[in-house]
């Protein structure tokens, strides 16, 4: 008997190994490539000029559009066939696609394999707690729960050295760093994962609707990112905002009317999931306007290296799961609307501070390390805090739909936020100015978080109860 409950154990810590290495994966992307997109406009120069920003924008927007538009689709396929053979699937996907974006020839070809590394991403994220959470007793199923979650800013501070690191030998590498991972993730997962029955037997949610948020959001952010080199005038520039705003109103019309729609709309009209869904776009546009802008800022205006650069920014994303920790008991004390208030005050802080204090020459003591701090601390207070107060406001038969669409709206914020950097960088030359009106939007985006942390302290009205949602 002591013999199999010890074989039991290790299977599970084998298990959660599996889970944590693929999300750590997962998360790593997201830094390591933004420290190297610099070294690929490099890479894919033509005629000795870099490719352009508007160009390079699209390997971090078509992951983060295709990541968003397919979590809830896939999430719910994870329920339908079983979360294991998804989950494996999704990491196969991801790790030859990783491969294809290391051998990427051109530009095009980098951005197609990013896509389809995106589609291995969302298969994975939506199961891997559901995976977890199986594996491990159910007594310990919280503490695996904040493991689950701490992966993310544990990658997040690893990131940006890593992916220094690999851009000093080749910008490709850190795509490379993959292909290990996801074998032996692959490897011990057809081992140790559970085999959990499928859940589900309803309908897949609207697959068409995935379809056009994904082409509505691409159109808006192609006209964006277009509009200083076409002009915000030109026939293309108008013909892509009319093809957002056409996509998007038609996706509206076919979520209201669709039996399994991908967004429900019902849930949007819960005060507080409403709420912490706006919140959580609106600073994830301004996440990820912070987090692009100081890659850029730090390689090309102060022509520091790939290395120098990661290091620099390690001191923010490291506090993140240190002050998610450590405010864990407060937010049960006070609530999730104090947070979140503090927090978009301190990250508007951050990047007021860069919009008054950044100069040319560089002075990472003065300038830098006391934004990162800061906003390290406002996206400890806030980022998780939302998504949080989004999920615990639903009914228990719509939390893992809720938590795909607060992470799906979390994706299209990032894809945005990109989006409006390049715009207004492309739109003042890339000068140290079109930097402090990008701080300055990002500022005020984070300011109207703050807000909605205002509003999420006010008592919910007697109507707004949790069986306002669909059942």
């Amino acid at each position: 008997m002591a013999d199999g409950g010890a074989r039991t154990a290790g299977r599970t810590r084998a298990a959660a190994v599996v889970v944590v290495l693929a999300v750590f994966m997962t998360n790593l992307d997201l830094w390591i490539v933004n420290v190297a997109l610099p070294a690929m406009a490099e890479g894919f120069a033509t005629d000795g000029a870099p490719a352009s920003l508007s160009a390079l924008s699209w390997v971090l927007n078509g992951y983060a559009l295709t990541l968003g538009a397919l979590l809830v689709v896939l999430g719910r396929l994870g329920d339908r066939i079983g979360q294991r053979p998804v989950f494996l699937g999704g990491v196969v996907l991801f790790t030859l696609a990783s491969v294809a974006c290391a051998a990427a020839p051109t530009l095009p070809v980098l951005v197609a394999a990013r896509v389809v590394q995106a589609v291995g991403a969302a298969a994975q994220l939506p199961t891997s707690l559901a995976l977890l959470l199986i594996a491990v007793p159910a007594e310990r199923r919280t503490r695996a729960t904040r493991s689950w979650a701490a992966v993310g800013g544990l990658a997040a501070a690893a990131g940006p050295v890593v992916g220094g690191l690999l851009v000093q030998v080749d910008w490709r590498w850190v795509f490379l760093v993959n292909l290990p991972i996801g074998i032996a993730t692959v490897a011990a997962g057809l081992v140790v994962l559970p085999r959990p029955a499928a859940r589900e037997t309803g309908p897949l949610p609207d697959l068409w609707g995935a379809l056009l948020v994904t082409v509505g959001v691409a159109a808006l952010i192609g006209g964006l990112v277009q509009a200083p080199e076409w002009g915000w005038t030109s026939a293309g520039t108008l013909g892509l905002l009319a093809v957002a705003l056409l996509a998007g109103s038609w996706f509206v019309v076919r979520s209201a009317r669709h039996p399994s729609p991908l967004l429900e709309l019902a849930l949007l009209r819960l005060p507080r999931f409403g709420w912490a869904a706006s919140g959580t776009f609106l600073f994830g546009v301004a996440f990820a306007l912070m987090l692009l802008s100081n890659v850029l800022w730090c390689q090309q205006v102060w022509h520091w290296s790939a290395l120098q650069t990661g290091v620099a920014l390690v001191p923010g994303p490291a506090l993140v799961p240190i002050v998610t920790v450590l405010t864990a008991r407060t937010v049960h004390r006070l609530g999730h609307g104090p947070l979140v208030l503090a927090g978009g005050v301190l990250f508007a802080a951050a990047l007021l501070y860069r919009a008054a204090f950044a100069s040319i020459t560089p002075d990472y003591v003065r300038d830098l390390l006391p934004s990162m701090v800061l906003g390290g601390i406002g996206v400890g207070l806030t980022l998780g805090t939302l998504m949080a107060a989004g999920v615990q406001s639903l009914p228990g038969t719509r939390a893992a739909t809720g938590s795909a669409l607060v992470n799906s709206v979390r994706q299209i914020a990032s894809a945005l936020g990109v989006a409006v950097l390049v715009t207004v960088l492309g739109a003042y030359a890339g000068s140290a100015d079109g930097f402090r009106l990008s701080w300055l939007i990002g500022a005020g985006l984070s300011l109207v978080t703050a807000a909605v942390g205002a509003l999420l302290t006010r008592p919910l009205p007697a109507r707004a109860t949790l069986e306002a949602a669909p059942a």
